[in-house]
Parts: structure tokens; C-alpha cells; sequence
């Protein structure tokens, strides 16, 4: 599977599945408790739209949003350089590249 889309490490022969933990349910919770990261690049004009569609869908929501630039931080450019922009749900990868807001506002909660 190309490492674009591939979304965690991939498992090693005789890794063992992993299992979700109460812990990381209810980290899914309300929306206003959920935090929604853009990563982004100066003169994007995907970034541009996705923004557009993180800030709305984040406004209807009640979660809260940030935006990093993977030009100022090396190990963000390093992981994300090719799929910019890229959209994290309290810290894990949601999508890349086209931002869908019923997607998004789905994950959210709404």
C-alpha cells in the first residue's frame, strides 16, 4: 500500500492486533472536547480551502481548531510534505489533500 494512504505503521508479521482502550473512546467524545489540527504550507491554495471547510465545520460543531505550517517544523514537513493539507482529529490523521466537510462533521460528532 502506497505510504500516502496508508494512515498507522504498518503491522510486523506476529504483532499481535491492537486493541482500542476505554481510554482512547472516550477520547471521541463531545465535539467541543475534540480538537481539529490543519497542517498546512504557505501558498497552498488546497490549504486555503481546506481552512474554509475546517474553520466552518469546526464553528458549527463547537470543537476547536489549530493550524500548523510544516515549514517550520521539520518532522511535520518530513511525514506530511506530499500530503499537504492534511486534517488530524485529536492527533490522528482524518484525511489529506480534499477536505469533506460531512466527513469531518461526522467525526465530530454531528
Amino acid at each position: 500500500m502506497s505510504p500516502l494512504l496508508r494512515r498507522t505503521a504498518k503491522a510486523e508479521p506476529g504483532d499481535a492486533p491492537k486493541k482500542k482502550s476505554k481510554e482512547s473512546k472516550n477520547a471521541h467524545g463531545k465535539a467541543d472536547e475534540r480538537v481539529v489540527t490543519l497542517l498546512s504550507k504557505p501558498g497552498c491554495h488546497l490549504c486555503d480551502d481546506a481552512r474554509a471547510v475546517v474553520a466552518a465545520v469546526c464553528a458549527e460543531a463547537g470543537a476547536s481548531w489549530e493550524e500548523k505550517d510544516i515549514t517550520q517544523d521539520e518532522a511535520l514537513y518530513r511525514a506530511y510534505w506530499e500530503q499537504i493539507p492534511v486534517v488530524l482529529v485529536d492527533g490522528e490523521q482524518h484525511t489529506f489533500w480534499r477536505v469533506d466537510a460531512d466527513r469531518l462533521r461526522q467525526e465530530l460528532g454531528g
